[in-house]
């Protein structure tokens, strides 16, 4: 029942609701457009530090919001210019190494004295707790028991994941969407009729990117914390997990896959520090620290298992027809 109730926990908690808002911004990039952009983590980054960099120099916390904003604009654009007319592949190369050098810069030395280097940047979120309406006590999300602040964060971060979704829909069911379907399948054709695909492609980063600042400050306010080794390649990898486990070209697959994901995670994590603590009572091998990454093991056979059996994802629908890929006019 513990392992059940840890599991709800995890797919209600902040991280999931960020892990999901990141994942609408990427599977806009690789589910809708077709851009398969490795370093979507450096979005994330450069929005977290965009907050936590304003407030430490003595900006107020909105003032951080709109910081990290234009920093993740600036950051997606400096990505999205000179890669997004490469091919695949190479465009997979170059974004990751965009992101894994802007991580480099943040936790180097000379740039200490701005980000907290390898030690990050700590409370900056005072401001937004401070407005919670939810009196300092604990609060029952069925069997899930949270406190006012958490319950605050869980409220705002899962207002933003509706609306963004809906926001999404509402954008990708018209033209907009489908000239995105369009150069997802046939990126020539689309050039034929007129349509400027590197405007398009630009656009799409730069939205997902944004998302991605979102997403980065959610969980920047929930940990009241930023690091620059949280935004290693490594969370890049675990939301492409989740938009393939979700079903990509959906809007509202990546959220449930998230909430699958971050289940998955938690219950296997339980099962597997319970049998880490039985073998190491009897003398065992396998302790807390193999517990620890077997699970993200398990996990990866789970998702090569919905490959093979779901390709489509775990909530699309098998058959499901894909996005109609029309011209917009």
């Amino acid at each position: 029942m513990s392992i059940l109730v840890d599991g709800l926990r995890a797919a209600l908690a902040p991280t999931c609701a960020a892990y999901a808002i990141a994942a609408l911004g990427l599977n806009l990039q690789f589910g809708f457009a077709g851009l398969i952009n490795l370093g979507f983590a450096g979005s994330m980054a450069a929005g977290a530090y965009g907050l936590a960099v304003t407030v430490s120099l003595g900006g107020g916390f909105w003032l951080g919001i709109l910081m990290a904003l234009i920093a993740t604009g600036l950051f997606s654009l400096l990505v999205a210019l000179p890669t997004v007319r490469l091919r695949a592949d190479y465009l997979a190369m170059t974004t990751i190494a965009a992101a894994e050098i802007l991580r480099l810069v943040l936790r180097s030395s000379w740039a200490q004295p701005l980000t907290g280097g390898v030690y990050g940047i700590q409370r900056f979120a005072d401001e937004f707790y401070a407005l919670s309406p939810f009196p300092a006590d604990q609060y029952a999300l069925g069997p899930v028991i949270v406190s006012g602040r958490t319950l605050w964060l869980l409220v705002v971060a899962w207002a933003l994941v509706a609306l963004i979704a809906l926001g999404l829909w509402l954008l990708l069911r018209g033209p907009w969407g489908r000239l995105l379907a369009g150069v997802r399948e046939d990126e020539s054709l689309v050039t034929s009729f007129g349509k400027n695909t590197f405007l398009v492609k630009v656009q799409v980063m730069l939205l997902g990117g944004l998302l991605g600042a979102i997403a980065g400050v959610v969980l920047a306010v929930d940990q009241q914390n930023v690091n620059p080794d949280n935004f290693a390649a490594t969370t890049t990898f675990l939301l492409f997990a989740i938009v393939i486990l979700g079903g990509r070209a959906k809007v509202f697959t990546p959220i449930l896959g998230a909430v699958a994901f971050w289940l998955i995670i938690s219950m296997t994590d339980g099962v597997l520090r319970g049998i880490a603590d039985l073998s190491s009572a009897s003398g065992g091998w396998f302790g807390q620290e193999q517990a620890g990454a077997m699970r993200y093991v398990l996990v990866g056979i789970v998702l090569i298992l919905a490959i093979v059996f779901r390709p489509n994802g775990l909530f699309v629908r098998s058959g499901a027809p894909r996005m109609k890929a029309t011209v917009a006019a």
